[in-house]
């Protein structure tokens, strides 16, 4: 296997250590998926030739998370935090990009809990509008995601609501690799994993749970190179946040829990640029007619722009982590999301 002029080495360094390696593990993984797997959709994989991208001998694995209740992985982790830690009268509140703040807000609807959600600016009207359709009170706050985190912090030293973090919090990393159990349960045999990575909790939860048995390779866009700083720095560092995937893959950095996860089990970051991402997009709904948004197409991203390169014979899982976007409008028509039936 080869990798990309833009791809950064990890790979095991530094090994597991304080909190991360104690409380994120495939038997706490397994046990929270008890919890809350009553409570998603066990999400589809679809099998794909690699021929059919320019990948010759390559078999791809696509996990279609996008199809998850709220349009993203992110639901996993929201609901674990609301069901494996206590839950005050003030209720819950999130920061977000947007799909946290939409996954938070849809748990809270379906437990009977009250959200507050802080988005910043940058965040897609698809987003905001899921939000506001699962009841939650919603607060557009600043430019970026460190402003709404700010707020959101701010807020439950105020009410008392249960901060929600995004992607640094046990609870949130155990959920996400509730992902990654699945996966292997539907394809046991994957050689690599792609992984896209704003603040690392999809990525942290795989690594808790796959421990070295598939390589995982992480996948950032080129303006928020987040664990490609943190893995050159050694630690968690500041990183540019923009780019066309900003409102779910540029959070400044990496969290603190996940950092150790990923030096110990993530092999390589790949970078990609908006063209590479926007082509992604382009094509998984042409070839496919898998909508995703540019976060969830950053994976797929990797191989088709070749920022990392399969080996002949590989067999290859690519994570589809979310699909809200307004990219797909249907004759333009832009409504709140309906609140799902009880149930369903």
């Amino acid at each position: 296997m080869t990798d990309g002029a833009g791809a950064a080495g990890g790979g095991r360094r530094g090994g597991l250590a304080g909190a991360a390696a104690t409380a994120i593990d495939r038997a706490r993984i397994g046990g929270a998926y008890e919890v809350i797997g009553p409570h998603l959709r066990v999400t589809p994989t679809v099998a794909v030739r690699g021929e059919d991208f320019g990948l010759p001998g390559v078999s791809l694995t696509l996990k279609l998370e996008q199809l998850q209740y709220a349009g993203s992985f992110k639901t996993r982790g929201a609901f674990a935090n609301l069901l494996l830690r206590e839950v005050p009268a003030a209720g819950v509140v999130a920061a977000s990009g947007g799909n946290h703040g939409a996954a938070v807000a849809y748990a809270a609807m379906r437990l009977g809990v009250p959200a507050k959600i802080f988005v910043p600016e940058v965040s897609s009207l698809a987003k905001i509008s899921r939000i506001r359709g699962y009841g939650a009170e919603l607060a557009v706050v600043g430019e970026r995601y460190a402003d709404a985190l700010a707020a959101a912090e701010a807020w439950a030293a105020r009410t008392g609501a249960l901060p929600v973090h995004a992607f640094d919090q046990v609870e949130t990393l155990l959920g996400q690799g509730t992902l990654g159990l699945e996966l292997e349960r539907q394809a046991p045999d994957l050689d690599t994993i792609l992984v896209a990575v704003g603040g690392g909790g999809l990525i942290g939860g795989i690594a808790a749970w796959y421990a070295g048995g598939a390589r995982l390779v992480g996948v950032e866009p080129e303006a928020a190179p987040t664990l490609t700083a943190a893995l050159g720095a050694g630690r968690p560092v500041d990183a540019p946040a923009g780019g066309i995937a900003a409102d779910s893959l540029a959070p400044r950095r990496v969290g603190e829990l996940m950092f150790p996860l990923a030096a110990a089990w993530v092999e390589r970051v790949a970078l990609v640029g908006d063209d590479a991402i926007r082509r992604a997009q382009e094509t998984l709904w042409d070839s496919l007619r898998i909508v995703a948004e540019p976060g969830g197409a950053a994976a797929f991203a990797a191989l088709q722009s070749g920022a990392w390169r399969p080996a002949p014979g590989e067999r290859v899982g690519v994570v589809v982590s979310g699909g809200n976007t307004t990219a797909v409008d249907f004759g333009g028509a832009t409504r709140p999301a309906a609140p799902p039936a009880r149930g369903a």
